[in-house]
């Protein structure tokens, strides 16, 4: 899943980026407000950590514009302003939840988790398919009981799919949300990872829609 992280603070930038890559997201970083309005308006992000003291537009401003110009993506405000009418002007210019710094990597990660998931309509980190259990917090996955061991870039992929479950998935997105920007896959590097999911998942799980990509459940 992609993450857009807006923090001028290029330690802390660096620090949040840091555990997300860890727990397997794809995380891109802006310094100032215009470029983080611009980048969430204009690319398919899952989420959002925005700090609201940045330069150029404040983050209260990016969120309500963003929100404005119709933009779904989950968004977790990360900032030093603690008190809580900071917090209420947050989830009031439409930010899903408030984590004020400093801050430990596990809550971090523990509520942008939960914002992603009610994003997707989902209220535990756990999603079964069939026999299939994927723990997206723990990044495990098993199979009627038994582990199933996953590559970073398989879990991205499942994960992705999984939290998508139901629609179809283009290639040109999936690629998006598993491989970072710099990191641009191959012509049939997608496909050469779809197939070895299929191989450990099942051939039946994830099912190509002809000219338009792929999809996990009905």
């Amino acid at each position: 899943m992609r993450i857009l992280i807006a923090e001028d603070e290029k330690a802390i930038a660096d620090e949040v980026k840091s555990h997300l890559e860890r727990a397997g997201y794809v995380a891109d970083v802006v310094g100032d407000g215009e470029t983080a309005w611009f980048r969430g308006e204009t690319e398919d992000y899952d989420g959002i950590v925005v700090d609201l003291g940045l330069p150029r537009l404040d983050g209260l401003s990016v969120i309500r514009n963003l929100r404005r110009a119709g933009c779904r993506s989950a968004i977790l405000v990360l900032t030093a302003r603690g008190g809580w009418m900071e917090r209420v002007s947050g989830i009031d210019a439409g930010a899903d939840d408030y984590l004020p710094k400093p801050f430990h990597g596990e809550e971090l990660l523990a509520r942008l988790g939960a914002v992603l998931r009610r994003a997707q309509g989902h209220t535990t980190p756990q999603i079964v398919i069939g026999g299939l259990r994927l723990d997206t917090r723990a990044m495990t996955l098993t199979h009627d009981g038994r582990p199933i061991s996953l590559t970073p870039l398989e879990f991205r992929a499942l994960r992705y799919l999984a939290h998508n479950r139901g629609r179809v998935v283009s290639q040109f997105e999936l690629c998006e949300h598993v491989w970072a920007g710099s990191q641009e896959p191959g012509s049939n590097t997608l496909e050469v990872l779809i197939a070895r999911l299929r191989k450990k998942i099942g051939s039946d799980v994830i099912r190509t829609q002809r000219g338009h990509g792929y999809v996990i459940g009905e």
